[in-house]
C-alpha cells in the first residue's frame, strides 16, 4: 500500500515546518498528524508518602528526563520540603541539567550529566559513589536503569512520583491512517486499551527502541519499520528509508 497519511504518537514539534517530519512530510508528499497517545500525572503527596520514601534522606537526585524534573519539585512543593543548597543533581543530558534553571539556581559543583546515555552517566555517578542516590520515576520506567545501578553497588532508592496513562482516543479515526508510529511500549498499550476491536490489516506500523519494538509484537502486530538502525538512526530517517523503497514500486 502506498503511504499517504501517517499518525505520530507524540505531540507535534514547535516547527514542524523545520524539523525532520516537516521535511519528511514536503518530500514524499504525506500528511502527518500527532496525537498524545500517553499522559503523565504525579501523584499526590498522600499517595507519595505511603512509599515511606523521604527525599532529605538523600544526598543525590538521578534525573532521566524533564518529566522527572517537574514532578520531583511539584511534589517536594506539595510535601512543603524545602530542598537543601548542597542537593546534587546527576542528569542524563545537558537538556535536561539546564532545565534544572527552571527550579534552582544552575551550579556546577552540584549539577553533572552525560550525553544522553545512562552508561556514561553511571560513569560519573559511580566517581560519586558516597552519596546516597534517589531515582525518581514513572510507574513505567526502563528497568535497565534500576539493574545497571544495582550491578555497580550504587546506594540508590527509586521514587515512583508520576504515572503514565493512556489518552482519551476514542473521538480518534484511527482507520484513516496508513502507518501508526509508537515510541514506547505505553503508546502501544494505550492503541489496544482504546481500539480493543483494533485489525491491522495492511496498516503499517512502526516503532523505536527495542521495548517498543517487543511491545508491538507482544500485541500480537506486525512490525513494519523499526530505528535505530545502522543506516537509521532517527524514527524519520527510518520512515524516509521505507518511503524510498516502497512508494516507489507503486
Amino acid at each position: 500500500m502506498k503511504v499517504k497519511n501517517i499518525l505520530v504518537t507524540q505531540p507535534q514539534p514547535s516547527e514542524l515546518d523545520k524539523s525532520p517530519y516537516g521535511q519528511l512530510a514536503k518530500k514524499h508528499n504525506v500528511t502527518i498528524d500527532f496525537i498524545k497517545f500517553i499522559q503523565i500525572e504525579g501523584i499526590t503527596a498522600k499517595e507519595f508518602r505511603q512509599s515511606k520514601v523521604h527525599i532529605l534522606d538523600y544526598s543525590a537526585v538521578i534525573f532521566t528526563s524533564r518529566n522527572a524534573v517537574d514532578h520531583f519539585f511539584h511534589l517536594a512543593k506539595e510535601l512543603r520540603i524545602d530542598i537543601p543548597d548542597d542537593m546534587k543533581y546527576f542528569c542524563i543530558s545537558e537538556a535536561t541539567a539546564f532545565y534544572l534553571q527552571k527550579y534552582i539556581q544552575y551550579r556546577k559543583r552540584k549539577i553533572f550529566y552525560s550525553k544522553q546515555n545512562f552508561v556514561d552517566l553511571l560513569e560519573i555517578i559511580k566517581k560519586h559513589k558516597e552519596e546516597k542516590y534517589l531515582l525518581p520515576c514513572s510507574d513505567v520506567h526502563k528497568q535497565e536503569i534500576t539493574k545497571l545501578l544495582q550491578e555497580s553497588n550504587i546506594q540508590y532508592t527509586k521514587a515512583v512520583i508520576y504515572k503514565t496513562l493512556a489518552s482519551d482516543l476514542k473521538d480518534i479515526n484511527i482507520d484513516k491512517y496508513d502507518l501508526l508510529v509508537f515510541f514506547s511500549p505505553s503508546g502501544v498499550k494505550s492503541l489496544i486499551k482504546n481500539f480493543p476491536d483494533f485489525k491491522q490489516g495492511e496498516r503499517l506500523i512502526g516503532a523505536f527502541g527495542p521495548t517498543t519494538t517487543k511491545a508491538v509484537r507482544d500485541a500480537g502486530l506486525t512490525l513494519n519499520i523499526n530505528a535505530p538502525t545502522k543506516t537509521a538512526p532517527s524514527m524519520t530517517m527510518a520512515i524516509e528509508e521505507f518511503l524510498e523503497k516502497n512508494n516507489k514500486k507503486k
